[in-house]
């Protein structure tokens, strides 16, 4: 899934479950959730439809255009058929997306005269397999293009998280509310394993280039390659910024962070991959209190220098050491590399320093083909 698409699923999923776990009538998320999705699948017509007792489902939330000819007629209150395609998905959880409403036989008999001017359509189940509340349903106009795989992909996994959502928010017990933010943990690992990686690989291989190219290219072409790498990066900063995000039992409390020795293994661990061979990782001290605001610095103190070390030292082993005392927190980067060349870019040297400033602390750099680079980043605590 495209990274931005990603972040603005996962954003639209946290929104949903801080907006249903703060409100008193779990019902009123229900216009919230369709508009969401009918934005995420670039749609012109959502529909929430929830089971009935029967077996049918009715469609308790809308969010659309008005039609061509005239004001679309309001579908909420509407019970559609059990044999329709929404009451189908609500009861087996099976996602189902088809061309066009009228030809298609799966939908054709069951589609109301309100909803016969849409043509693409796609409905994900609504909620969890232990409590399948209804089905999510998005169409578009007769004529437009359908539905790819991406877009019900994110429609199917949105829908399950704002059920999840709702269905905590209607009473669920404390074992459930856990359930979802292990299922965010999740999310929020494999955008930070997977995503980040192939996206930290991008930028490596483009710098490669880019030094390999030096001199080669002109300006204009220097230049947007330079701005490409800059994207790159700001997209990892937003990818995990959402991973936070998700990581947050209260997705507002941008204070509560993954903790801190995590974030270190991680960061370690994907220079490793990157660089295909380990790094090695010495941590010393409890790293649980180390404040939030250093904390970030911290992390993202690790980040430069372990950027630097994949990108530019072609080295043949990493060392990184993290100590917390009572004077403060240290965080040593070595490697055994030809050292920072010359002519690349010092931005991420510079933002170590300014994070070590703004932290109250310091940040050294000694560096030689011959011995390799030495990054000591440290700050006081208390």
């Amino acid at each position: 899934m495209e990274p931005r698409l990603a972040k603005r699923m996962l954003a639209a999923s946290t929104e949903i479950t801080r907006v249903a776990l703060s409100t008193d009538d779990p019902d009123a998320v229900l216009p919230l959730v369709v508009r969401r999705a009918a934005e995420l699948a670039e749609a012109d017509l959502g529909l929430v439809t929830v089971r009935t007792d029967d077996g049918r489902v009715a469609v308790e939330a809308t969010y659309g255009a008005p039609s061509a000819t005239g004001p679309l007629a309001d579908p909420v209150g509407t019970v559609l058929s059990s044999r329709s395609a929404a009451a189908r998905v609500a009861r087996s959880g099976v996602p189902v997306v088809v061309d066009d409403l009228i030809d298609d036989p799966l939908t054709a008999p069951y589609v109301p005269p309100s909803l016969r001017v849409y043509g693409p359509f796609a409905v994900a189940p609504f909620g969890t397999r232990e409590r399948r509340l209804g089905a999510l349903a998005v169409y578009r106009r007769r004529g437009a293009s359908t539905f790819t795989r991406v877009a019900v992909d994110v429609l199917t996994s949105f829908a399950a998280q704002a059920g999840l959502a709702l269905v905590l928010a209607e009473g669920s017990t404390a074992r459930q509310r856990i359930a979802v933010y292990q299922e965010r943990e999740r999310i929020a690992r494999d955008l930070h394993d997977v995503i980040v990686q192939r996206l930290y690989a991008a930028g490596v291989q483009l710098e490669v280039l880019e030094r390999r190219l030096s001199g080669r290219l002109d300006g204009t072409d220097a230049d947007r390659l330079s701005e490409t790498m800059e994207q790159i990066d700001q997209a990892i900063a937003e990818v995990r910024a959402t991973a936070r995000t998700l990581r947050s039992a209260d997705p507002e409390a941008s204070a509560q962070a993954p903790a801190l020795d995590e974030s270190m293994r991680s960061e370690v661990r994907i220079a490793g991959e990157l660089l295909g061979r380990p790094a090695k990782l010495d941590l010393s001290g409890d790293l649980t209190d180390v404040p939030v605001a250093v904390a970030d610095h911290a992390r993202a103190a690790l980040r430069e220098a372990l950027s630097n070390v994949v990108r530019h030292s072609g080295a043949r082993s990493v060392l990184v050491r993290v100590r917390r005392s009572d004077r403060g927190l240290r965080l040593q980067v070595v490697d055994d590399g030809c050292g920072i060349p010359r002519d690349v870019s010092k931005r991420g040297l510079r933002n170590m320093e300014e994070r070590a400033t703004a932290a109250g602390g310091q940040c050294a750099i000694t560096s030689s083909p011959d011995s390799g680079t030495t990054i000591t980043w440290e700050v006081p605590l208390g």
